[in-house]
């Protein structure tokens, strides 16, 4: 299976994972999430198909969510007001994002990637 590897290619944690997936052999393609921001659409399958709250796809230590200041506006706005947001900028986003057939993979857990993708 080829999972698809969506990434900030200037982000430290993006690039611990990216080491972690060639040194266990797992099938990827990389996106960078500047150059090919997610669609609504994608992020709202991704969402659907995750399981966690849509609040979770932001990248709340970004510089970008803070100068928005998003943190009152992502506990109330609705999900098609949060996809749009989502969407609009890359760096909103959580990153990096191991997107599976049946699962969505947000941020670098090791032990979290050890189970899904070595499983």
């Amino acid at each position: 299976m080829k999972y698809l590897f969506i990434h900030y290619p200037k982000c430290s944690t993006c690039k611990r994972a990216k080491q972690w997936l060639e040194n266990n052999g797992i099938n990827f393609k990389a996106r960078s999430i500047v150059e090919d921001n997610p669609t609504k659409e994608e992020l709202e399958t991704w969402y659907h198909k995750s399981d966690l709250p849509l609040r979770k796809f932001f990248n709340t230590s970004g510089i970008l969510y803070r100068e928005m200041k998003l943190k009152d506006v992502v506990q109330t706005a609705s999900e098609d007001e949060l996809l749009d947001l989502l969407s609009s900028n890359g760096m909103l986003v959580k990153r990096p994002v191991i997107v599976a057939d049946d699962f969505i993979l947000l941020g670098f857990k090791e032990k979290d990637w050890e189970e899904k993708l070595k499983a």
